[in-house]
């Protein structure tokens, strides 16, 4: 018996220890698994809280959903995802949260106005940081769904301007909110201001991981401003981000194509290959004939070329229909003024180069145009040798050589029997070997394109000159009483 108690007493002591040893082990257990998700839960607060920082919200929510899971009963949890939520403009996501965290401490808030008034100031003395942007969180999550709503059915009954209004108010409480920046871009663009809808939009290219409606949307914006390279740029992002996007891959070959014409015609220009520079800009036009933008920057490229290459016709036409397109535009009423010139219509030049003034009149190649303008308007009143000899501005010195000799023979004074006609033609023929001295000369008629006429007795220096009709050379074969006979060896 004796034997037997002992026996039971040790079996007894032996099964105690055992269980002892079971629980140490299980608290133990117990223990590190709760310390490593309160490591983990802390991991995920601070995370959430510098992606935060940063402005990366999506990334930022998920850590602060692994803290709320981790560790349920910690309102702290559940304040700094509503904080996130208001930030990306879920008001009604983070309401719930922020009642939570009330609910796991109550005095995480202003105290109750039932509260004496010395009491409720002792407590809001003490009270934390975090308590007082909770409430003010709070406060703002109220206002921003009250914002929410009113801004939506101003969008819906197509008040726009109702809209951005509100909206700038809610973007104002939560700057990180994508949808609102969305909604107001759309407003923008309804109300014909690209240019704001681009900056609402670019934004929300971060805001969301995966955002290929904002980057097609920016893209187009861009292009239709005549943007191309910019748009260029976001359509290979939405790209990026899928490469197989239907409407991504669409655009970005059509905007690809658009841009590589567009450059290669610049590139030919620079390069004074004007009629290639030409074609390339016509087909653009056939690329892209639904942007005006890219049709008026066509036909003022092209108007540049024509007056380059001496089409004074064909640049006159061009320019007239790019300035129909775009009247205020100073290029292309500089290339039309100088298209002018070459068609020999000075008074037009001058009142194009006038109008670009009016424009641009801190140009100094605007100013310098009109003062060349003028003084050809003032010499074609005079003596106009490119009219003498009925030959164009472009003419080369073959073209004027040969005007000269059939006007001279014609206009030969020994051709003429009575006095009268004879010094009608003593004067052509003066003012036909006046001509081609000076269009034949580089150096004169360089001087003379310029607005400036060599023979003209005013601009010699030191007051010399033949007179206004002068013969060349200082040598007149007329001046021995008109019966002075020769022949011509015309050069």
């Amino acid at each position: 018996s004796n034997f037997k108690n002992l026996a039971s007493h040790k079996f007894y002591n032996c099964c105690r220890l055992r269980l002892t040893l079971i629980s140490a082990q299980a608290t133990v257990y117990i223990t590190g698994v709760l310390g490593a998700t309160h490591v983990e839960t802390e991991h995920h607060l601070e995370m959430g809280r510098k992606l935060l920082a940063a402005g990366q919200l999506a990334e930022a929510l998920s850590h602060y959903h692994s803290a709320v899971e981790g560790d349920s009963k910690n309102y702290l949890t559940y304040y700094k995802r509503a904080a996130v939520f208001l930030a990306m403009g879920k008001s009604k996501s983070a309401l719930p949260d922020l009642t939570r965290a009330i609910q796991l401490k109550p005095d995480f808030l202003a105290v109750s106005q039932h509260e004496p008034h010395n009491v409720g100031l002792a407590r809001d003395l003490q009270r934390s940081p975090d308590q007082e942007e909770a409430q003010d969180q709070l406060m703002k999550a109220n206002e921003l769904e009250e914002l929410q709503e009113e801004a939506h059915a101003a969008h819906h009954r197509g008040d726009y301007s109702t809209t951005i209004t509100v909206l700038d108010r809610v973007i104002e409480i939560s700057p990180w909110d994508p949808e609102s920046r969305e909604l107001r871009a759309e407003c923008y663009i309804r109300l014909g201001d690209p240019q704001k809808a681009i900056q609402d939009l670019t934004p929300t290219t971060r805001l969301r991981n995966d955002n290929r409606a904002a980057f097609l949307k920016l893209s187009m914006l861009h292009y239709s401003l005549g943007e191309h390279h910019e748009s260029l740029n976001h359509i290979r992002e939405c790209l990026k981000l899928d490469q197989d996007d239907k409407e991504c891959f669409s655009h970005y070959k059509q905007v690809k194509k658009l841009s590589k014409q567009l450059d290669a015609a610049e590139e030919l220009i620079q390069e004074e290959r004007y009629q290639e520079a030409i074609e390339k800009y016509e087909s653009a036009m056939k690329t892209e004939p639904n942007v005006p933008f890219y049709t008026n920057l066509a036909k003022e490229r092209i108007c540049h070329c024509l007056v380059k290459i001496k089409r004074a016709h064909d640049a006159i036409d061009v320019c007239s229909e790019a300035h129909q397109r775009d009247p205020r535009n100073v290029n292309v009423l500089r290339d039309r003024a100088e298209a002018f010139i070459l068609n020999q219509d000075y008074e037009k030049a001058v009142e194009d180069y006038q109008e670009a003034r009016e424009f641009d009149s801190d140009s100094n190649e605007i100013r310098e145009g009109l003062e060349r303008a003028q003084k050809l308007l003032k010499i074609s009143r005079k003596r106009d040798y490119y009219k003498i000899l009925g030959v164009n501005r472009s003419a080369s010195k073959q073209e004027i050589i040969k005007a000269y000799r059939k006007l001279a023979q014609q206009w030969h004074p020994d051709n003429f029997q009575s006095e009268a006609e004879k010094k009608e033609a003593e004067k052509k023929f003066i003012d036909i070997a006046s001509a081609k001295e000076v269009l034949t000369d580089p150096e004169m008629r360089q001087k003379f394109d310029a607005g400036e006429d060599p023979l003209d007795p005013e601009n010699q220096q030191g007051g010399g000159g033949q007179g206004g009709h002068g013969w060349p050379f200082h040598f007149n074969p007329f001046e021995s009483g008109g019966n002075f006979h020769f022949k011509f060896h015309y050069n």
